[in-house]
């Protein structure tokens, strides 16, 4: 009978850790509360509030529920293990082999959550992707980076809300800002923060001659109504219609807000609404997390530097970089994490890349 006590114990060790990222203790406290909360009779007064209730719970009953199934299964694998090295019994190897194979699978899932170390990791993320240099190449080169990031959130059964789309003039889009919802939609997407550089043959050049483009990518995370105050007076005003994917105008008034915060140059919209004044007010909360999220970096920069802490690459400068001419490859500038499979990466298959970034920023922050 062979002997797998060595796996199990690194097994039970890989749970002990996950008993830590997850805070078991402090969350199974937290559950009890949110039982209470989520039973009120009048909960549902206040429908914000309740669905916030709720999502809690949901998500602290899943992640106790996950940890509890795992160390049912690890204890179960330990009692199967003694039973069949007192009797020497081999007929039990195949069976802890298999389980211990997939418990393992399960907890290398589980240990994503340590690696979202970020105050707003958890929360929704609204996320800005635009054209820079390379002309008609680059607005192309937006738009193949909104099919990529709409495919990957699909894959991870996100939803995904296009806020606004402004084309192209020829082919691609300008702009696009669209919030992604799921949980640690925003931890995921901090991996994507900064410049995308395009390397191909360009299709809109009669000569076929390689062409680089450029496009930038902005996160920030969905606040619940940040306690921030905006002067009026420093806000402009856009209104357009509403638009479609391909361009085509879905209202027939102007009820789409763009709104522009003039001292920062932050930038929401908000066309998914109606009424004008109800795309005000979505793109006013908005504006408000963007502005909240900009604040919290500011004052994190200025302690980093007080402690002497090398500043991390940020928004503005390139991070990635996907070659599709002379040779295929993604790489990501930051991680040195890379792939050959550039079709895969652009519709979407992202993770790699985000797993690798996210080790990164927690040795950067170690």
């Amino acid at each position: 009978m062979r002997d797998f006590t060595a796996d199990l114990t690194q097994l039970r060790q890989r749970l002990a850790e996950a008993s830590d990222y997850l805070r078991v203790d402090a969350s199974r406290a937290r559950l009890s509360e949110l039982e209470i909360e989520v039973s009120r009779p009048d909960l549902w007064d206040d429908q914000d509030a309740a669905k916030k209730v709720n999502a809690e719970y949901a998500n602290v009953k899943a992640d106790l529920d996950e940890y509890d199934s795992l160390a049912g299964q690890v204890e179960d694998l330990e009692v199967l293990h003694e039973l069949a090295r007192e009797v020497d019994d081999a007929s039990q190897e195949p069976d802890i082999e298999r389980g211990i194979g997939a418990v393992s699978s399960r907890l290398s899932v589980l240990e994503m959550r340590s690696l979202f170390t970020g105050e707003h990791d958890e929360v929704d993320a609204i996320v800005q992707i635009n054209a820079k240099d390379g002309g008609v190449d680059a607005q192309d080169w937006a738009e193949v980076l909104l099919r990529m990031y709409t495919r990957w959130a699909e894959r991870r059964g996100f939803t995904v809300e296009i806020d606004e789309r402004s084309d192209g003039t020829e082919a691609g889009i300008l702009s696009a800002e669209f919030t992604i919802k799921g949980r640690y939609a925003y931890g995921l997407m901090t991996s994507e923060r900064g410049t995308h550089r395009l390397v191909r043959i360009s299709p809109f050049d009669n000569q076929g001659r390689r062409q680089t483009s450029f496009a930038t990518v902005q996160v920030w995370p969905v606040l619940d109504a940040p306690d921030i105050e905006i002067n009026e007076a420093d806000i402009r005003m856009e209104v357009f219609r509403a638009s479609g994917a391909g361009g085509q105008h879905v209202n027939k008034t102007s009820s789409a807000v763009r709104l522009i915060h003039e001292p920062t140059g932050a930038v929401a919209s908000s066309q998914e609404e109606r009424s004008q004044l109800q795309n005000r007010e979505k793109a006013m909360g908005r504006l408000k997390a963007m502005i909240a999220a900009r604040i919290e970096e500011e004052h994190q920069a200025e302690k980093d530097r007080i402690a002497g802490k090398p500043a991390q690459i940020g928004w503005g400068t390139q991070i990635r970089s996907y070659v599709l001419q002379p040779y295929q490859m993604v790489k990501d500038l930051r991680t040195e994490v890379e792939s050959s499979a550039v079709a895969a990466v652009l519709d979407g298959d992202l993770d790699g890349f985000m797993e690798g970034y996210l080790r990164w920023r927690r040795a950067q922050a170690g």
